[in-house]
Formats: structure tokens, C-alpha cells, sequence
């Protein structure tokens, strides 16, 4: 039975998951292997983190996303492509495992997240309306709000 992402065990199998099949993709294995040079082990943790964070304010990632790709898109550009794949890629772990309302809030925030940080590294300024990283506080077990 396929049940919502209840906490960050289910966090770390998407995780897990995710980075297994973006590290085989035609398009975006070269940039976490050959560009970025991900050391799987180091990364998965701060990855749980930040979706931790994302999905239940857990307050865990403490880190600036944004520079980390800021500097990754000097090495090697991160196209409209890059970032309809990983979007592509994301929804599809998070489908193959689970489903309701933190499994749909984790893909609409991916998306938001996505387009934040897509429009800052064109170089435009983020939208009037901020993009929150993390959204309403959400715990394990319970719905993100409705509406």
C-alpha cells in the first residue's frame, strides 16, 4: 500500500532514490558526477535535511542553496532543461513511492523552488511574492493546510 511521506525515513528513500536514477540520467548525471562531483555519502544527509525542512519545517538545513548552485551553474550553465528533468525526475520518485497531501506538497514546492532559483541564476530578481522554502508547520502524520 502506498501511504503520504510520513518522515525523514520516507524523506531518505526518496532521497536515495532521486539521486540513484539523477545520477544515471543522459542529461543530469554529468552535471552531479563529472561537474559538481557529488560524494553521495556527505550529500544524502544535508539532502534529508533540506526536505525535512521543506516538508515539515524541521529547521534542519542551515545551509545557502542558492550559492551552492550559484557556483555550480559558473562550472557549467543549468539550463530550462536541467531543471524540467530534475522537476521530471523529483515527482516521479516521489509518485513510485508515495501519495497524498505531503507527497503533492513536496512536488508543489520542488516546483516553486525550481523556479526561484531558475529566474536568480538568469539573473533576474526573486518575484514579489517570496518563495518559501519551507511552508506552514508540518509534522509527521499531519495534512499540509488545504486551500
Amino acid at each position: 500500500m502506498v501511504t503520504d511521506i510520513r518522515d525523514r525515513g520516507d524523506i531518505a528513500g526518496i532521497v536515495t532514490d532521486f539521486y540513484s536514477r539523477a545520477f544515471a540520467d543522459d542529461l543530469l548525471g554529468h552535471v552531479f558526477v563529472d561537474v559538481a562531483k557529488l560524494d553521495l555519502d556527505r550529500h544524502l544527509p544535508i539532502m534529508c535535511d533540506f526536505w525535512e525542512t521543506v516538508i515539515f519545517k524541521a529547521g534542519t538545513y542551515r545551509r545557502n542553496a542558492l550559492q551552492l548552485h550559484f557556483a555550480l551553474h559558473r562550472l557549467e550553465p543549468l539550463t530550462e532543461r536541467h531543471f524540467t528533468r530534475w522537476l521530471t525526475l523529483w515527482a516521479a520518485t516521489i509518485d513510485d513511492r508515495h501519495a497524498g497531501p505531503h507527497a503533492e506538497y513536496a512536488k508543489l514546492q520542488a516546483g516553486r523552488i525550481a523556479g526561484s532559483m531558475r529566474r536568480r541564476l538568469a539573473g533576474r530578481p526573486p518575484s514579489q511574492s517570496p518563495v518559501p522554502v519551507a511552508g506552514p508547520t508540518l509534522r509527521a502524520h499531519e495534512d499540509p493546510p488545504q486551500g
